[in-house]
């Protein structure tokens, strides 16, 4: 499936269609992230967890990751308690490259070199403000190929070493 873009609200950003998940340790932080991004007209699906109630973050991370790897949707965004646990377990799909943000450096230079594809953040870690300011810098940040590509093409050699 691809993608189809245009331009959101203000004319000068791309809709974007978005896929978001979390666990219950971040909950919170999913919704206000979801509120922002459809303020900004980009389409979400949103994977849960819808309640506070106990739950695994690899079965949020998983259906998450297979959409993002399956070019379903442009980026993927998880949230647990760290960011850490539900990265590792996307992660493990082969194409996703998730990327733990608590800065927006760290947001945008993942995406240029390393071409990021989910990103990952904790609701323990960073609060709402900046976490919509990773957002906004993650998904307006564009991959620079060149002496990058080749490295993601060594990751990708890696990933196909292991899933034959």
């Amino acid at each position: 499936m691809h993608v189809e873009k245009s331009q959101n609200k203000l004319g000068d950003d791309l809709i974007m269609k978005i896929a978001i998940g979390c666990d219950h340790g971040g909950l919170e932080l999913k919704n206000e992230i979801i509120k922002f991004l459809e303020s900004e007209k980009h389409e979400i699906k949103d994977f849960g967890t819808y309640s506070t109630g106990s739950c695994d973050y690899p079965d949020i991370a998983l259906p998450v990751a297979e959409a993002v790897a399956a070019k379903e949707y442009e980026f993927g965004i998880l949230i647990c308690g760290t960011g850490i646990g539900i990265g590792i377990a996307a992660n493990k799909v082969p194409g996703i490259r998730a990327a733990l943000c608590s800065d927006t450096f760290s947001a945008h230079a993942t995406r240029e070199h390393n071409n990021a594809n989910i990103l990952t953040m904790g609701q323990r870690v960073v609060g709402a403000g900046l976490a919509l300011d990773i957002v906004k810098t993650f998904i307006s940040a564009k991959f620079e190929g060149d002496r990058h590509q080749k490295r993601i093409d060594k990751i990708s050699d890696i990933e196909k070493k292991y899933t034959h």
